[in-house]
C-alpha cells in the first residue's frame, strides 16, 4: 500500500488543493473509495488519526482523500467533487472503470451521503460516520448559521437539494446502499436516528450500527474498519 500525495490547481475551486491517497499494490486496477474529513480537518486527518493505511491494504482499494476545508461539501466544493475530482483521479491513477465508493464523518457523513443521493448512477455504496445528516432540523439549522455560515443558503432547507432526508424520498430516486454508523453519545446521534427512520420509510434499507462512542477519533477508529468491512461484502455480492 503506497501512500501518495498530490497538490494541482483546482479549476472548480479557483485555488490550489491537495488529496491524500491510498494506492493498493494489486494486478488489476482497483475500485475508488472517497473519503472525506470532517470540519476542521483536512485530507491528511484520516492517516494521521487511524490505522487507515493498514486497514486498506487488506481490501485493494485505492482510498482517495480530498481537502474540504470548512464547506460541507456543497456549493463550489459539491461541484469541485462531482466533476473535477473523478477526472483528476481518473487522470493521475490507474483506478478500476466502476461505481465507487464513498464515505466520510461529521461534515463528511454528509458530504458522502449529499454526493450519493445526487448522483447515485456514480457509486456502489455510501456510508456517513456520524453525520451531520438533518441539516434542514431547527437546532442543527442554527448550528450551522454559527459555525458555518457561508456553507448554506439562508433560510429553511427543508425539502432542498441539501435536505437529506427530503432526497430519500423522492419519487423514482435511485438510491445506492447506504451504511450509517454513530457512537449513541455522539451529539449527530438524534440526526442519524432520524434519517434512519425516514430512509426506512421510504423504503430504503441502510444498514445501521449505531452503538456506545462519542464523536472522536477513538470512535471512527473502529468504525472506518466495519465501512471497510461492508463495502467488501458489497463487492463480493455484486
Amino acid at each position: 500500500m503506497a501512500l501518495l500525495t498530490g497538490n494541482f490547481f483546482a479549476e472548480t475551486l479557483g485555488t490550489s488543493t491537495a488529496v491524500t491517497v491510498l494506492m493498493p499494490d494489486s494486478a488489476q486496477p482497483p475500485p475508488v473509495l472517497y473519503l472525506l474529513h470532517g470540519l476542521g480537518d483536512d485530507e491528511t486527518s484520516w492517516t494521521r488519526n487511524t490505522a487507515l493505511e493498514r486497514y486498506a491494504a487488506a481490501y485493494d482499494l485505492a482510498v482517495v482523500m480530498p481537502r474540504g476545508g470548512r464547506s460541507f461539501y456543497v456549493g463550489e466544493h459539491g461541484r469541485f467533487l462531482t466533476e473535477e475530482l473523478p477526472r483528476v483521479v481518473a487522470r493521475w491513477l490507474r483506478v478500476a472503470d466502476q461505481p465507487a465508493y464513498v464515505a466520510g464523518l461529521s461534515m463528511g457523513g454528509y458530504g458522502a451521503l449529499h454526493w450519493a443521493l445526487h448522483h447515485p448512477h456514480r457509486f456502489a455504496g455510501a456510508a456517513s460516520l456520524s453525520g451531520v445528516l438533518d441539516v434542514a432540523h431547527p437546532v442543527v439549522r442554527q448550528m450551522l448559521h454559527d459555525g458555518v455560515p457561508h456553507a448554506f443558503p439562508a433560510g429553511d432547507l427543508t425539502g432542498s437539494d441539501y435536505d437529506l432526508l427530503s432526497l430519500l424520498e423522492r419519487p423514482g430516486a435511485a438510491v445506492p446502499p447506504l451504511y450509517l454508523d454513530c457512537g449513541t453519545e455522539d451529539m449527530t446521534y438524534p440526526s442519524n436516528v432520524r434519517f434512519a427512520e425516514r430512509a426506512r420509510r421510504a423504503g430504503r434499507q441502510p444498514t445501521v450500527e449505531f452503538g456506545a462512542g462519542d464523536h472522536d477519533w477513538q470512535y471512527w477508529d473502529r468504525a472506518i474498519q466495519r465501512v471497510l468491512s461492508w463495502i467488501a461484502g458489497l463487492r463480493r455480492g455484486r
